[in-house]
């Protein structure tokens, strides 16, 4: 595939506008469909890092101070914009991510989803209010904004975990700051101009392009108040570990390691279809991916494995440009390398290869950074392909023979984002969802992951900190309540001086 696109130089949003960065330093932007870099991206210094959260500090007691029905105005006109740009983002998501056009849209549609919460934060933040709680004394509490937040978002959802993690934020009355990913900085750019359009005042919504010495400087400025972050877990541990030495409310959510238990009564043909599209879909780049499928019994797994043979080497490699493609690249030569890395150490360590997509013509032929759908059967506890999270088309078969060993071994892992089991049988089911440590289950449900009006987050190795993203937690993450006890005296009323600790016996 040819491309004439000249290379963009982007830009930062600050104060409400397109703003060059000044540090000399850039990354690349990739098409990982043609491995053609057709943007550079400014990497932010700490200084410039710095003097964006003080823009968006002064900007903050307006929105604060602002009704909470006209900044869900605000939201909704977004919504809306977003709505009619619908086609122009997808195009956008595409051409920097990778992504199949439906997977886009799909994105999308979920990102729709926490804007829609947003827009009814004014009933989630409404508070609680008690009359004489003792002494003619009053008490209520009330919700606030925190400040200036800021959100780390990853590169495989350039729309939906941005606005997952920013827009009740927002909504709520905070500054925000988002440190999209350098590797998908567009969409990024392109929803701060929607913000604008909506009315939301200048300096509400900051993004910043950089690397370390921008996290760093988010993670450290005092004016900070809160950080979500969202990628690998080693990132996670140490943004929740940083950002909390220094005294802010840290949601950090890592990688998972997720399984698909399959009973001996699911109709495998089901399942195989669900694990495939679960599995490789956005070439299995997803922290809720299915990163490994676990048939309890051999002759299960005999059955499973043959027809899920057949059915992945059936599976369409390509652009987004292409028709009827299943799915496209990784997001770089670098993913690329590991994902092939890891089906290497695979075969050494004994795993037997079902559908090897380094055989794939597009793999080995084009420039884009393509992987084909590999599944490893055989993998055993203890390999590397097994405990280590593989983000690329690189899947796995777990054999077992009982359904208390896929529940134990599920427990034993570091990772606990997401798991689902495929059966007929209630008690099986109850069994599992009971047991099993694992943060988001499904049930006959390929990929757990909530709608956005619920909260989302794994457990252990997964998340750190206690906040969630998507959900009515997000109000909760980005308020504080604040407690206040009133009395208003009367001409009648006597004033008395007393030593013991206040109670309610008046």
């Amino acid at each position: 595939m040819e491309t004439t696109q000249a290379v963009k130089v982007l830009t930062h949003f600050i104060g409400g506008e397109m703003v060059e960065g000044k540090s000399n330093r850039f990354g690349d932007v990739y098409n990982p469909s043609t491995g053609e870099v057709i943007a550079k991206v400014p990497l932010a210094t700490a200084e410039e890092t710095s003097q964006a959260i003080e823009t968006a500090q002064k900007a903050f007691p307006k929105w604060r101070d602002l009704s909470v029905g006209k900044r869900a105005d605000v939201v909704m006109k977004f919504r809306n914009l977003l709505t009619e740009n619908q086609e122009q983002l997808t195009q956008i998501i595409c051409e920097e991510s990778g992504k199949t056009i439906d997977d886009a849209k799909g994105e999308i549609t979920r990102a729709l989803e926490s804007v829609d919460l947003a827009i009814g934060a004014p009933h989630l933040v409404k508070g609680e209010y008690s009359v004489n709680v003792g002494g003619q004394i009053n008490s209520y509490s009330a919700k606030y904004p925190l400040g200036v937040v800021a959100a780390i978002s990853p590169f495989n959802f350039p729309i939906m975990v941005p606005l997952a993690q920013t827009s009740m934020a927002v909504a709520v009355g905070n500054a925000v700051i988002l440190k999209a990913s350098e590797k998908v900085p567009m969409t990024a750019l392109f929803i701060s101009e929607l913000w604008k359009k909506a009315g939301l005042p200048d300096g509400i919504w900051t993004v910043i392009n950089g690397d370390k010495d921008a996290v760093n400087e988010l993670l450290e400025n005092p004016k900070v108040q809160a950080i979500s972050f969202v990628g690998s877990t080693p990132v996670a541990q140490y943004i929740y570990e940083t950002g909390s030495k220094y005294g802010k409310r840290v949601n950090a959510f890592g990688g998972g390691k997720n399984n698909m238990v399959v009973m001996p009564d699911a109709d495998l043909t089901q399942v195989a279809d669900a694990f495939i599209g679960a599995a490789y879909g956005a070439a299995s780049q997803r922290c809720m991916a299915i990163s490994t499928i676990i048939p309890v019994g051999e002759e299960t797994a005999d059955k499973l494995v043959a027809i899920l043979k057949e059915k992945i080497n059936a599976l369409k490699v390509g652009s987004y440009t292409e028709t009827d493609t299943d799915f496209g690249p990784v997001i770089s030569q670098q993913s690329k390398d590991a994902v092939l890395n890891a089906i290497a150490r695979g075969v050494d360590e004994g795993v037997e290869v079902v559908c090897d997509g380094r055989e794939f013509d597009i793999v080995k032929q084009s420039k884009g950074f393509f992987v084909g759908p590999t599944l490893l059967d055989k993998v055993k506890p203890g390999m590397d392909i097994y405990e280590q999270e593989v983000f690329g088309p690189a899947r796995n078969v777990v054999r077992v023979r009982s359904l208390e060993e896929a529940i134990d071994l599920i427990n034993q892992h570091e990772l606990a984002n997401g798991v689902t089991i495929y059966t007929n049988d209630g008690a099986a089911a109850r069994k599992f969802t009971t047991e099993i440590d694992v943060g988001m289950v499904g049930v006959n449900v390929p990929i757990p992951i909530p709608v956005g009006y619920h909260n989302f987050a794994g457990f252990k190795g997964s998340r750190f900190g206690e906040g969630h993203m998507f959900g009515p937690d997000q109000a909760r993450f980005y308020t504080k309540t604040k407690t206040v006890s009133e009395r208003w005296p009367t001409a009648t009323t006597v004033s008395t001086s007393t030593f013991a600790f206040p109670s309610n016996n008046e």
